[in-house]
């Protein structure tokens, strides 16, 4: 038999408000910096914008420093999300959860402490760590070793490091959680078996965690995607542009340069990379058949 209607309207009715917000505060600024990606519309010198079509893409993609942003992010990101906070988190879930409760808390502590900081402030924190006159030079200085003004000779690698100081605390909670999801009883027979640890965990762990580590990695590439305050703090970008990342060349091109057009297209081409990374991840969390 086929539902009324009415029945259908009338379940939907609680869902209107938070329709209706959707549409006024994501799909209605989305829909409208689209508009703005295919104009010439700047903040200074300009009456009226008008209709570019393409011209602010094409720019982009024949834009040597909008390439080098796109290498710089694709970097930054493999770093210090793929490669930094997934494994660090992973090893701390697995290691506090061998380790005595008192071991656990302080671990616990640290890290969350370091996630939960404003970024403006874990910035001047790992600023002050990695200039010439600060903690790791310091630490160098008396252990005898060489040291250097990491912030100008290795940029890319000191903000990747301090991303990975920071989001870490995200990926050791999802992986916490998914681990005391597995039966100790798999783990016991095949330590019975005479499976070795790094055996047991290639073999029983991560596959049983899959889906955690799909999804934790799809939201740690999204939000290292839209780094902005953690880089500008630290380096602004430079020396030169050795450190500038797309966030920060998109804010660059629109509220320094004043082309908001032009900003705003790419933008669109960040969101776009989002996107498809989160396209990719979300085929790794298909069911399997």
């Amino acid at each position: 038999m086929r539902r009324p209607q009415g029945g259908t309207v009338t379940r939907a009715l609680p869902l209107t408000p938070a329709l209706v917000l959707l549409l006024l505060f994501l799909a209605g600024p989305i829909a409208y910096c689209v508009y703005i990606a295919f104009t010439d519309l700047q903040l200074t010198g300009q009456a009226h914008s008008s209709f570019v079509g393409l011209d602010n893409f094409r720019k982009a993609f024949h834009d040597e420093a909008f390439r080098n942003a796109v290498w710089l992010t694709l970097v930054f990101t493999v770093l210090s999300s793929l490669v930094g906070q997934n494994t660090l988190g992973l090893a701390l879930a697995a290691l506090m959860k061998r380790a005595s409760r008192p071991v656990r808390t302080l671990t616990g502590a640290v890290v969350i402490t370091a996630w939960v900081l404003p970024e403006v402030v874990a910035g001047f924190l790992l600023y002050a760590f990695f200039r010439r006159e600060g903690t790791l030079n310091a630490i160098l200085q008396h252990l005898h070793l060489p040291s250097q003004n990491w912030l100008f000779t290795l940029p890319i690698l000191a903000v990747s490091f301090a991303n990975v100081w920071r989001g870490t605390a995200f990926s050791m909670l999802v992986y916490s959680a998914a681990l005391d999801e597995i039966p100790s009883e798999i783990s016991e027979a095949a330590e019975v078996d005479g499976a070795g640890g790094w055996r047991r965990m290639w073999h029983i762990t991560l596959p049983m965690i899959r889906r955690s580590i799909g999804t934790n990695l799809m939201l740690n590439t999204l939000q290292t995607l839209s780094v902005f305050g953690l880089i500008w703090v630290m380096t602004r970008g430079g020396p030169g542009d050795k450190s500038q990342t797309l966030p920060l060349f998109m804010y660059e091109q629109a509220f320094q340069n004043s082309m908001i057009g032009y900003g705003t297209a790419v933008a669109l081409l960040l969101l776009v990379v989002g996107s498809l990374f989160s396209v990719v991840y979300l085929r790794l969390l298909r069911t399997e058949v």
